[in-house]
């Protein structure tokens, strides 16, 4: 019965996002070597913007479907985690250096907080304390994720939409500065439940 649970459509979804993470590595290395051609550029965005349409419907059809499970709380939060902290290492990796020079401060800023709200919660989770995901954290998700499509399509999506490098920077750093504000949400309630003990 555990097993069915694991295995449902949310659930499933969830593995995918996860499976995404390598293939997307592995498009900056098609020709053995870290180098994203316009192909591989292409294709790492298809396959991230697949993956993030996964991260909206496993949630809404787990409650939909009333599937929520113990595995699928404890790994979607960790598929995104994965998947957005690998596109931001290739993009400041790779050879065009999409995110590089101040821009790398956008990208700091969003990992940093990352790992700070992974601590938080798991912290906050042995209290019994929940933080309910507010409509802020949605739109910082939202920005991150279209800021990471321009980025991936990069100098390629520069030939056929001029200025989607400069789009999905600017669209970092609207990430970053929500990821900083929501980021400051969490850390205060963790704060504030630390200090209470």
């Amino acid at each position: 019965m555990a097993n069915g649970k694991n295995l449902n459509i949310p659930n499933l979804l969830t593995y995918g996002r996860i499976v995404a993470v390598p293939l997307v590595g592995l498009c900056f290395f098609m020709e053995g070597r870290l180098n994203s051609s316009d192909f591989a550029r292409w294709t790492a965005l298809g396959i991230f913007v697949a993956a993030s349409i996964t991260d909206y419907l496993d949630g809404w059809l787990a409650r939909r479907w009333q599937q929520t499970s113990t595995i699928g709380r404890m790994l979607d939060p960790i598929a995104d985690k994965l998947l957005v902290a690998t596109c931001l290492l290739l993009l400041a990796a790779d050879t065009d250096r999409t995110i590089a020079g101040w821009t790398l401060w956008a990208a700091i800023i969003i990992l940093c907080r990352e790992i700070l709200v992974s601590g938080l919660r798991e912290y906050l989770a042995e209290l019994k304390v929940s933080v309910p995901v507010t409509w802020l954290a949605k739109w910082k998700t939202a920005a991150q994720m279209l800021a990471i499509s321009f980025l991936l399509a990069g100098p390629a999506g520069d030939k056929i939409l001029p200025y989607t490098t400069e789009v999905g920077i600017a669209l970092l750093w609207l990430a970053a500065l929500l990821t900083l504000y929501t980021g400051w949400d969490y850390f205060r309630a963790g704060v504030k439940h630390i200090i209470e003990e």
